[in-house]
């Protein structure tokens, strides 16, 4: 491997680090917002907990989003 090929290697390792960091952080930050939403409108009303989960689970999609970024990313390497 010479010296340019070990350099992109580098960088494509931490462009997939940063890819699933910040998928993680933005679902961390969703997740937050919309969790304690959604535990405040079942607290008014109990019937739409299923509802509040299954928006809850959306947010969660921001990890898979960036985990499938970073794996895209180290497959070019």
């Amino acid at each position: 491997m010479s010296k340019d090929q070990a350099g992109v290697s580098k960088f494509a390792l931490i462009a997939a680090a940063f890819a699933f960091a910040a998928g993680a952080l933005a679902a961390g930050f969703a997740i937050s917002h919309v969790g304690a939403a959604a535990m405040g409108a079942v607290a008014e009303k109990p019937e739409i907990g299923g509802q509040a989960l299954i928006f809850i689970a959306l947010a969660e999609g921001l990890v898979v989003f960036g985990f499938i970024t970073a794996l895209m990313i180290l497959g070019k390497v």
